[in-house]
């Protein structure tokens, strides 16, 4: 048995070799302004929602930013010492390949379309195309089964936020039928 004393170092600390991974700092940053925000907005909140409430509509949004912080501090000390996230070992994608910035496109586009078309057509037509088009973007071949379930995803989330949240969506042209 013959041990490699020349490369032995280098083989079982791969990471000390490697540069840190600078790009993660801009996550650190979104972290940073999205906990900031969240902060901000929650203490400007006026007072007076709900008296019965003890929690009330602050706690939330203060817990979440100030794990934001903490969380994008944790990170920005973790970069420069080398720590780097490991790939998912059931990933089923190739990330030699380049991105497909078609369907990233047409996406953008059908959320874009949406919001045009909700206010005019309604929640029920406008989110059943929005669904239908988003799996036909991502492949999906059957258009029939990619409406009726675009249609069944639209009328089940119109109705729960509208009955099981007190949230109205517009109805649009449906208005009256729904």
């Amino acid at each position: 048995m013959t041990i490699d004393t020349e490369n032995s170092g280098a083989a079982a600390h791969p990471d000390r070799t490697q540069r840190p991974d600078y790009a993660q700092y801009v996550v650190c940053a979104v972290m940073v302004a999205v906990g900031a925000f969240l902060l901000f907005d929650a203490l400007t909140l006026p007072g007076g929602y709900a008296e019965v409430d003890p929690v009330g509509p602050r706690l939330f949004p203060i817990v979440i930013g100030a794990g934001l912080l903490v969380m994008a501090v944790v990170l920005a000390v973790a970069i420069p010492r080398g720590s780097r996230g490991e790939a998912d070992a059931g990933e089923d994608i190739d990330p030699d390949m380049p991105s497909d910035w078609r369907t990233v496109g047409l996406l953008i586009g059908l959320f874009v379309l949406l919001i045009v078309l909700v206010e005019p057509l309604g929640w029920a037509i406008a989110g059943a195309l929005f669904f239908a088009g988003c799996a036909t973007v991502l492949g999906s071949k059957h258009y029939v089964r990619n409406i009726v379930i675009g249609v069944v995803l639209a009328l089940g989330s119109f109705y729960a936020f509208y009955s099981g949240l007190g949230i109205p969506l517009p109805a649009g042209i449906l208005d009256g039928i729904l």
